[in-house]
């Protein structure tokens, strides 16, 4: 069974939904399984139409999508914790502290990833180790601003809100999925 890593937001019906969709296109050869999961979501609702638009560019069929609301087990299997905002980063470290080491923001997980040395995953694993070498590259890295670790929320916009978002989700992908294959 390969690591999980976990997108979280606020409901499970756009940015965690895309983050999967985008991140299993991406990391398709790699050996993570990806899911996600809303802070504040209701069980059983189908991704947002505009959502869905992005998340079916990826070859997956987007019905197949139901939002799913975090549980304390979904952050226990996850090898990584993505969220959307600093705000379900806290949310989720709330909820299972020993999380901590291994919950980010998406935007704040690349660019560590961005400025992380070659990982070695021959112990761990690929994705264990290319988030402790992430967890290293945090002293290497200026803080960033708030506004740069949040994603933001496309819900009540047009079809355009949500390519934008999903663009930053790729950029924020990209780093991520070349630091798991050079740890592998």
């Amino acid at each position: 069974m390969a690591d999980r890593i976990l997108f979280v937001c606020h409901a499970n019906l756009c940015r965690s939904p895309m983050a999967e969709y985008l991140a299993g296109q991406l990391m398709a050869k790699l050996p993570v399984e990806v899911a996600s999961a809303g802070t504040d979501a209701v069980d059983g609702r189908p991704m947002h139409p505009y959502a869905a638009e992005v998340a079916a560019e990826t070859g997956r069929d987007p019905a197949e999508f139901r939002s799913r609301a975090l549980t304390t087990a979904h952050l226990v299997d996850a090898a990584l914790v993505l969220t959307s905002t600093r705000r379900q980063r806290s949310a989720c470290v709330s909820r299972l502290p020993a999380a901590l080491h291994r919950t980010f923001t998406l935007r704040q997980f690349g660019r560590l990833a961005g400025a992380a040395g070659t990982p070695d995953g021959a112990d761990v694993g690929a994705l264990r180790a290319a988030v402790r070498a992430a967890a290293l590259a945090r002293g290497l890295l200026q803080p960033a601003a708030p506004a740069e670790d949040d994603l933001v929320d496309p819900i009540g916009g047009r079809p355009a809100d949500f390519r934008r978002c999903a663009q930053e989700i790729e950029r924020s992908l990209a780093p991520v999925a070349a630091l798991i294959e050079a740890a592998g």
